[in-house]
């Protein structure tokens, strides 16, 4: 499958699959899996409480908001992609956090748990069809396709390991 068209995806998406490098989710896996990994498993764990500005995340946070989006992301790929055509709702991603008691958390817990999803998440989409990946869904009240999804996931994360990385 093909990089999505903007056709295939809510706007918004747009600045997270730019981020992406590669034409189908092999190429993604192969061109950034092992660098999100080893990124995240060379976070010194003393700095899990680093916040690089007052009332932002937290790195265990950050890392505890990328688990908790990969998840959501996954499940609507999953259920789009076996064809299930209930509409599904967003979520807030600052409720989420604020609730996540991630700053209660051991770091290097969160980067296992973190490596451990995203060596999952590969294997899920490594497994779809070109038919389950042309599937389309609506979340957050607007039409997107799984494609698209497996491509926001990983944008998503190139999002914040860039914030990370910078800051």
């Amino acid at each position: 499958m093909q990089r999505p068209t903007s056709n295939d995806y809510p706007q918004y998406y747009h600045q997270y699959i730019e981020l992406v490098k590669g034409n189908s989710i092999d190429e993604i896996i192969a061109n950034h899996s092992q660098q999100i990994n080893n990124l995240i498993t060379n976070l010194p764990n003393e700095m899990g409480d680093f916040a690089y500005a007052e009332n932002k995340w937290t790195i265990k946070e950050l890392l505890q908001h990328c688990i908790d989006a990969e998840r959501i992301f996954v499940y609507r790929a999953l259920r789009f992609s076996r064809k299930d055509n209930q509409a599904l709702l967003g979520f807030e991603e600052d409720d989420y956090a604020k609730n996540s008691m991630a700053n209660t958390r051991n770091l290097q817990q969160i980067k296992d748990e973190f490596i451990a999803l995203r060596n999952s998440s590969n294997l899920f989409f490594a497994s779809l069809t070109n038919e389950q990946l042309q599937q389309i869904g609506i979340a957050s009240n607007k039409q997107i396709n799984v494609n698209a999804i497996v491509f926001i996931c990983f944008g998503h994360l190139i999002h914040h390991i860039n914030i990370l990385q910078e800051r």
